[in-house]
Parts: C-alpha cells; sequence; structure tokens
C-alpha cells in the first residue's frame, strides 16, 4: 500500500498517484478516462459549494465534502500529469514566471 509522506511535495503526491493507480486498478486508464472524471469531479465541487454557500439544491441529491472534492481533483490532475510526463512542480513554477509578466486589471 502506497504511503504518502509528511508535508509532501508535488513531486512526491505525482508518485503516490501513480502506485495508488496500480494498486487499485487505475493504470491502465487512459488520459481521456481521466479527463472525463475530472470533470466529475469539478462539477461535485461546484455542487459541495453551492450547498456550502446556501443557494437551492436538490434535496434528493447526494453531496460531499469540499475538502473531499479538492482532493479527488488533485488525484486527477496528478494522474494526468503523469500520463503525460508532467512534473507538476516544474510546470507550475514555468507558468508563473508567464503570469508575473501579466497585467491584470478590472474588465469594467
Amino acid at each position: 500500500m502506497p504511503e504518502l509522506q509528511d508535508r509532501p511535495t508535488l513531486v512526491s503526491f505525482q508518485k503516490y498517484v501513480s502506485e495508488l493507480e496500480v494498486e487499485r486498478g487505475f493504470s491502465s486508464q487512459t488520459i481521456i478516462d481521466k479527463c472525463l472524471l475530472l470533470g466529475e469531479e469539478v462539477g461535485e465541487l461546484f455542487k459541495a459549494v453551492r450547498k456550502s454557500e446556501g443557494l437551492l439544491v436538490d434535496t434528493n441529491s447526494n453531496f460531499t465534502e469540499i475538502g473531499d472534492e479538492l482532493a479527488d481533483i488533485l488525484i486527477y490532475v496528478c494522474a494526468i500529469a503523469n500520463r503525460k510526463g508532467i512534473d507538476l512542480e516544474v510546470a507550475f513554477r514555468e507558468k508563473e514566471k508567464k503570469n508575473k509578466k501579466r497585467v491584470w486589471k478590472s474588465a469594467k
């Protein structure tokens, strides 16, 4: 059974997800499978946020915690990155270099 170290790095998360996918039988799922599953989890996050913010919801619907859905999303993001050989820490740092050069202002 894979173990996630205390205070893991992004690389540690990616390695853990890779190992858990093998253990749970998910390693043969394609990147398309993972993207579709990620989309479902994002929808579940939105539903959990709606409930937490007191918006109208279907009382027959199942709800989970926002933290649970964010964790599921992180798992799928790691799985997608792993399938494409992307080191998320490197990708994050490179993207932030680009973002720091952008000018952000209101669209009004």
